[in-house]
């Protein structure tokens, strides 16, 4: 669990209200733009695969920060 909170932090800081909107805007802001950063770079011939890899890794990463970020919201999760 520790190292959850280690890849996760904005995640499990959001037991307020206010905290919780603005994990869920840094989760979004990350996956919104390195999605754009990607998506540019993903049009590189040779090395496209490992940047649309990667954008799939950060997108996931994002995906799981809003679910944990909702879970502390709703103290299902400590």
């Amino acid at each position: 669990m520790d190292n959850i909170k280690k890849l996760f932090p904005f995640a499990y800081k959001a037991n307020e209200p206010t905290a919780f909107i603005v994990a869920l805007v840094i989760y979004v802001l990350i996956d919104v733009v390195c999605g754009l950063v990607i998506g540019l770079l993903t049009k590189i011939p040779i090395i496209g695969i490992v940047f649309s890899i990667l954008g799939s890794v950060i997108g996931l990463y994002a995906l799981i920060g809003i679910i944990l970020s909702v879970l502390v919201f709703v103290k299902v999760l400590k």
